[in-house]
C-alpha cells in the first residue's frame, strides 16, 4: 500500500503569503495601464483607481469571510460547489485554471519575444525553456516557490517605492492632491473615470488566488484572511501613490501615450533613462507566469481532492508533497496554447471569465449564509455577498457590452 502524504505541506507564513499575493496582483500589467488610465481619465485617473479598489475589496473581503470558515485548495471551486452546487463549482474550477493557464502562455510568448531581441534563439525554445525552469521550481516545493516568487515581487515593488520615492515633492504639495481627488463639476468627465475604474479593477485581479494556498499555509483560518486585505490594502496604497504622481508630472501628456509610461516617468523625475524600470516590468513577467502555474496547479490538486475532477490529480509526490502531476498538466497546457494558438481572443475573454467567477463566489457567500446551519461569521455577512455580486456583476455586464460592441 502506498505511503504517499495525501495533503499539501503547511510552509507558508503570512509575510511570505502576503508577498505571494501581491506578486500576483501587481504584475507586469500596472507598468503599462497607467498610461491608458491617464489618456481615458487625465488628471482624474487616481480616482478610478481608488473606485476600482473599493470594488474590488468588496469581492476580496467575500473571498476572506470565505477562507476562514473553507481554507482549502481549490477554493472559488469550493465555495461555489456548497453554495450552488456541484455543477457550479466545478465550472468555476475550470474557469479560474483556463484564465490562469491562458494568461500564463501570453506573458510566456511576450517574454520570449522581449528576450529574443537580445539573444539570437528562436521564441518556441525560449518559451519552452523558460516554462521548464518555471515548472521545475513549482514542482520542487512551494516554499521555494513562492520565495522565488517573492524575490521577484520586492523587485515589482522596489522599483515602484523608487517611484514614489523620487516622486515624494509632488505627494507632498496639496493642491496635487486637490486636483486629482476634487469632484469635478464637468458631469462629462465622469463616465471617463468610471471607464478607467473598469480598466483599474483588473490590476486588482490577483488576490483571490491567495485563497488556492489554504492548504499550504499555517494557520489558514487566520493567514489567509488577512493575506487578501493586506494585499488589497497594499496594491490600493501604490496604485493610488503611483497614478497621483504620474498626473503631476511634468509632462502628463508624455506618459499618457508611451508604450513603457511608467520607464517615461521614471526618467521625467530623475533625468535619467527608464532603463531600471522596463527591467523590472521584464521580470514582473516571470512572476507572473510562475504564480499562475503554482495556483492553477492548486485548483486542479483540490478540484480532484473534492471529487470534481479525477482523484489522480490530488496525487503529491511522496517527498516534495506537491501536486506534481496538475503542474505538468498545467504547464504542457501553456506551451501548447503558446506554441499553437492565437492567443489575442481568448486573452481578452479571460476578464469576462474572472468577473463571472467573483460574481458567482459571492452569489455562494449569500446562498451559505442563509443555510440554517452556516457557520455565524458567513450568516452575518452574508449581505457583503449581494453587495460583491452586485458589483461584480454590473461590471460584468458592462464588460460584455464592450466586447460586443468591439465586434460590431
Amino acid at each position: 500500500m502506498s505511503t504517499q502524504p495525501t495533503k499539501l505541506k503547511r510552509s507558508l507564513n503570512l509575510p511570505l503569503l502576503i508577498l505571494y499575493g501581491v506578486g500576483v496582483t501587481i504584475g507586469a500589467g500596472i507598468f503599462a495601464l497607467i498610461g491608458e488610465a491617464m489618456l481615458i481619465a487625465g488628471n482624474k485617473a487616481p480616482i478610478g483607481f481608488v473606485m476600482a479598489g473599493v470594488i474590488a475589496s468588496a469581492t476580496g473581503l467575500s473571498y476572506a469571510k470565505l477562507a476562514a470558515v473553507y481554507p482549502r485548495a481549490a477554493g472559488e471551486a469550493v465555495y461555489v460547489n456548497i453554495g450552488l452546487g456541484a455543477n457550479w463549482g466545478r465550472i468555476v474550477g475550470l474557469g479560474v485554471t483556463i484564465t490562469a493557464i491562458i494568461s500564463s502562455a501570453v506573458i510566456a510568448i511576450s517574454f520570449a519575444g522581449y528576450l529574443g531581441q537580445l539573444i539570437a534563439v528562436p521564441a518556441p525554445i525560449l518559451v519552452l525553456g523558460i516554462l521548464a525552469v518555471l515548472t521545475g521550481i513549482a514542482c520542487f516545493g512551494v516554499k521555494e516557490s513562492v520565495i522565488f516568487a517573492a524575490i521577484i515581487t520586492a523587485i515589482e515593488l522596489g522599483a515602484l517605492i523608487v517611484i514614489v520615492w523620487f516622486g515624494a515633492d509632488s505627494l507632498a504639495l496639496t493642491k496635487n492632491w486637490v486636483a486629482a481627488f476634487s469632484p469635478s463639476a464637468d458631469l462629462a468627465q465622469w463616465p471617463a473615470i468610471s471607464s478607467t475604474a473598469l480598466l483599474a479593477f483588473f490590476a486588482f485581479i490577483g488576490f483571490e488566488d491567495i485563497v488556492n494556498m489554504a492548504e499550504e499555509t499555517v494557520k489558514p483560518q487566520i493567514n489567509v484572511p488577512r493575506a487578501v486585505i493586506a494585499t488589497l490594502v497594499i496594491t490600493v496604497l501604490i496604485y493610488t501613490l503611483v497614478a497621483l504622481i504620474a498626473v503631476s508630472a511634468p509632462d502628463p501628456n508624455a506618459i499618457a501615450v508611451s508604450e513603457a509610461p511608467l520607464a517615461t516617468l521614471f526618467a521625467q523625475l530623475t533625468g535619467g533613462n527608464g532603463d531600471l524600470i522596463a527591467a523590472a516590468a521584464t521580470i514582473a513577467m516571470v512572476n507572473g507566469i510562475l504564480v499562475q502555474i503554482v495556483m492553477a496547479a492548486r485548483v486542479l490538486f483540490g478540484m480532484g481532492m473534492e471529487g470534481l475532477l479525477p482523484i489522480a490529480l490530488a496525487k503529491l509526490h511522496p517527498v516534495r508533497q506537491t501536486p506534481v502531476r496538475a503542474t505538468l498538466l498545467v504547464a504542457v497546457l501553456i506551451a501548447i496554447l503558446a506554441l499553437t494558438f492565437p492567443l489575442g481572443g481568448l486573452a481578452k475573454t479571460t476578464s469576462m471569465v474572472i468577473l463571472t467567477v467573483f460574481t458567482l463566489v459571492n452569489i455562494s457567500l449569500w446562498r451559505i449564509g442563509n443555510q440554517h446551519d452556516a457557520d455565524p461569521s458567513l450568516q452575518r455577512w452574508k449581505y457583503l455577498g449581494l453587495v460583491g455580486a452586485a458589483l461584480s456583476g454590473g461590471l460584468l455586464m458592462i464588460e460584455v457590452f464592450n466586447q460586443m460592441t468591439n465586434l460590431l
